[in-house]
C-alpha cells in the first residue's frame, strides 16, 4: 500500500545583498521548482511521496545560509479545494494533474 501523499506549503526568504546570496535565492527557486509549483514569488505548493519530502527538504536546507535566510515548510493536511481561496489573477496548475519536468 502506498503512503500517502505530504502537502506542503513552502517559503523562503533569502537575503539577497550579496552575489552569494542571489545565489542561493536562484538555487532554492530551481529546488522549489523541480518538486512543486510556485503560487507567489516565494512561496510554492508541493505535493510530494514521503520519500521525495525527506529528499526535497535535504535539499532546501543545503540552499540556505541559517544566519542571513529563512525558510518555512507548512505540512497541510486534509482537502486542499476545501481551504483554499485565491483572490486576483492566477496560473494555478492543478496538482492532482500529472507534473512534466
Amino acid at each position: 500500500m502506498a503512503e500517502p501523499a505530504v502537502q506542503l506549503l513552502v517559503t523562503y526568504d533569502i537575503s539577497t545583498e550579496t552575489l552569494a546570496g542571489q545565489r542561493r535565492l536562484r538555487r532554492i527557486a530551481q529546488a522549489c521548482l523541480a518538486y512543486g509549483q510556485r503560487v507567489q514569488k516565494s512561496v510554492f505548493e508541493c505535493v510530494l511521496t514521503p520519500a521525495q519530502y525527506a529528499r526535497f527538504e535535504q535539499r532546501l536546507l543545503r540552499c540556505i545560509n541559517e544566519e542571513e535566510d529563512r525558510l518555512r515548510i507548512y505540512r497541510l493536511y486534509g482537502d486542499r479545494e476545501r481551504y483554499l481561496t485565491v483572490y486576483g489573477s492566477t496560473t494555478e496548475l492543478d496538482l492532482d494533474e500529472p507534473l512534466v519536468i
